[in-house]
C-alpha cells in the first residue's frame, strides 16, 4: 500500500516537472539560461595570430 502511494506521488511530481519544463511561459527564461555559458567568454586569439603579432613588434 505504501509503495503504491509513493509511486503515485513520484509520478505526479514527474508530470508536474515535465509540464513546468515545457511550459511556453518558461521558454524565454530557459533560452536566456541556455546562453549564459557564452555570455562572458572573450573571443580567443589563435596561437598563430599571437605569434605573428609578437614577431611584427620586434
Amino acid at each position: 500500500m505504501i509503495r503504491g502511494i509513493g509511486t503515485a506521488v513520484v509520478f505526479i511530481a514527474f508530470i508536474g516537472v515535465v509540464l513546468w519544463a515545457y511550459s511556453s511561459k518558461r521558454k524565454s527564461s530557459f533560452d536566456e539560461a541556455a546562453n549564459l555559458p557564452f555570455a562572458d567568454d572573450p573571443k580567443p586569439e589563435s596561437k598563430r595570430d599571437q605569434d605573428s603579432s609578437r614577431s611584427n613588434n620586434q
